[in-house]
């Protein structure tokens, strides 16, 4: 929901962080797989109670996340199969804080983690289905034409998800209760990004049998 606002804001000083690597003739791909590693030491680290550390970690991660896109604009490095890696290491890290979680306090943790990680095969699958299908029809993406992929609108994107990691971290002899309630707004994304990518696509189907028609 919030990131058509907090992209853009992010864009020039992440151009910024780009050129930098760049001149320094890193990959984008290369950004990507250490932005990972980074981003899974936060698993141990929380397994161990070792929050702030790990909150370290996440927020790396969602740095070296943004930047790497940035750098394959910067030198026309874009490509599907970059967009490909960079979405897949994206849902392992999630699941892997979670887990992270429910590792540290299983008595507690562990029931609200495996809600939040069921809400997150609902939203990614979500998105990643009407990507599928939007590349196959060749529709476009107006308000995030930095994504590899098409970006179908939620109430829990890529900005509410670091939020809530944020708030797991500061607070978590809460992570319980805050992991279900991101859950239970990941499975309104779910149901909204069903409803919203099924009416896109009828609509366009029958868009394109009215135009077919002699």
């Amino acid at each position: 929901m919030l990131d058509r606002w907090t992209m853009p804001l992010t864009q020039w000083p992440l151009l910024v962080l780009a050129r930098g690597l760049a001149r320094l003739r890193v990959r984008p791909d290369q950004v990507t797989v250490a932005a990972f590693l980074v981003g899974m030491l936060a698993l141990p680290l929380l397994a161990m109670g070792w929050y702030l550390p790990a909150l370290l970690a996440i927020l790396l991660n969602r740095l070296g996340d943004g930047l790497d896109g940035a750098l394959a604009r910067l030198t026309r490095a874009a490509s599907d199969a970059g967009g490909f890696l960079d979405i897949g290491l994206d849902f392992v890290f999630y699941a892997a804080v979670v887990l992270g979680f429910a590792l540290a306090e299983p008595a507690v943790n562990a029931l609200p983690a495996a809600l939040l990680l069921f809400a997150f095969i609902g939203t990614g699958t979500s998105f990643l289905a009407f990507a599928i299908m939007a590349a196959r029809h060749g529709l476009k993406r107006p308000r995030f034409q930095q994504k590899a992929f098409y970006y179908l609108h939620g109430l829990t994107e890529g900005t509410e998800t670091v939020m809530a990691f944020v708030l797991f971290c500061l607070f978590p002899a809460h992570f319980a209760l805050l992991a279900m309630l991101f859950a239970g707004a990941c499975l309104v994304t779910t149901a909204t990004r069903l409803w919203g990518g099924y009416r896109t696509l009828r609509v366009f189907a029958q868009q394109g049998r009215n135009t077919a028609q002699p």
